[in-house]
This record gives C-alpha cells, structure tokens and sequence, in this order.
C-alpha cells in the first residue's frame, strides 16, 4: 500500500534508495521500477512542454500525483539521488506511441514500461523527446 502521509513516503522513499546501493544493477532497476508503480495513477498531471515548471523529487511526493510521465521521472530522480556510475546515463524518453520511458546502461533497460519487469534489451520504439539524467537533476 502507498504511505498516506508525506513523511511517510519521504522515508519510504529513503528506504528504497538505500535497499538499492547494494543490490546489482538488474535488480536495483526492478525494485526502484517495482516501486514507483505503486504510487496512485492520475493521467495528465505533467507534460514534455512544461518541463521547466516540473516539480523536484521532494514536491513530486508531496504532491502525490503520478501519471505515466511524473512515475518516469520519479524513477529518474531516484536513479540520480543513487549516484551509481552503472546508472548514470539513464534518459526519460517520449515515445512516439505516447509512451514515458527510462532508459539505462545505453538503453539496454527500458522502465516505467509494465509494472511487473524491465525490458532488457534495445527499445524498438521511436523516441521523439529525449532528456538526459543530468538535464533532469
């Protein structure tokens, strides 16, 4: 079940980034992918136009409101704040099918794509808008 209250999701939130420093890279990606598909779904609460207003990690939780690209972008945030070399060049990427992707370790996993898994191989999407890790941070 999602945490009801903000501190309560902050430290769920730390929790999961600390389980995920000792974890390899597969599994640290299925768990941080595993856990943003428990926030509650809301569609259209971010938008690729309005990147500058995005909120940062902390209000993006306050604000508990997660549509295919704010759940994307929460993956990112938390593959940032991990601070691994074998994660740093993760992307949020567009897809020409509408779709809100996290690409890692040069696009050979693909995230925020079904709850359950990550793809582990190249994407055969079309990617129309691309933001690098360090772009998002």
């Amino acid at each position: 079940m999602w945490p009801v209250t903000f501190a309560d999701r902050l430290a769920a939130w730390a929790d999961l980034r600390s389980r995920c420093q000792s974890l390899d890279l597969e599994s640290a990606l299925s768990t941080i992918n595993a856990w943003w598909f428990t926030t509650p779904w809301q569609p259209y609460y971010l938008h690729w136009d309005d990147q500058p207003k995005w909120p940062d990690p902390w209000q993006l939780l306050s604000d508990n409101v997660y549509c295919d690209l704010a759940r994307g972008l929460g993956i990112v945030y938390t593959v940032s704040l991990l601070d691994r070399a074998d994660m740093a060049d993760a992307e949020l990427v567009l897809a020409e099918d509408g779709s809100n992707l996290v690409l890692v370790a040069k696009e050979k996993y693909i995230l925020n794509w079904n709850k359950d898994l990550i793809v582990n191989n190249k994407p055969k999407v079309k990617i129309i808008r691309k933001l690098k890790q360090h772009q998002i941070k």
